[in-house]
């Protein structure tokens, strides 16, 4: 998986994680925040799936990376945000592979799920926020899911 660092460019998931371990060691009294959102935007051609890993120095600012994925076009809802949530815990997964935890901060993670009580993802609030708490995470939904709903979202266009 490339990853994409707005002010470093291109960048590798080992590198994304020695970017985050120099982000803390920078202010390593600070409170910090894993943040993984995805969002998706159809069009008659494709699907394109964008996710967003936030790392918030709570307070203090953040860095973010993101990866950008280009499929056949997935028209069913449903499906998409069921995609968009399995992408989000694979990215985090092979995070943790790529050295995350041995960084040795222990931070919350969150899952931001770019569903909401407005619109018609309200259908399938209940499924996605139990997939991601049943893996030991803590899901957030709009309006407060910035990691895919802002973030995330800013990239799919």
């Amino acid at each position: 998986m490339r990853l994409i660092s707005p002010t470093r460019g291109p960048l590798s998931l080992e590198q994304v994680v020695a970017n985050i371990r120099r982000y803390i060691e920078e202010a390593p009294q600070a409170t910090y925040k894993l943040v993984i959102g995805t969002d998706s935007q159809t069009d008659a051609d494709k699907t394109v799936f964008v996710t967003a890993i936030i790392v918030q120095r709570v307070g203090r600012g953040a860095r973010f990376f993101y990866a950008r994925q280009v499929v056949p076009p997935i028209v069913d809802l449903r499906h998409r945000i069921y995609r968009e949530t399995e992408i989000s815990l694979r990215t985090l997964e092979a995070l943790q592979r790529a050295g995350l935890s041995a960084i040795g901060a222990d931070f919350p993670i969150e899952i931001h799920l770019d569903v909401g009580q407005q619109g018609e993802t309200r259908m399938i609030i209940q499924e996605v926020v139990g997939w991601v708490q049943a893996v030991g995470y803590t899901a957030k939904i709009k309006p407060d899911a910035y990691g895919a709903s802002a973030v995330a979202d800013r990239f799919t266009k």
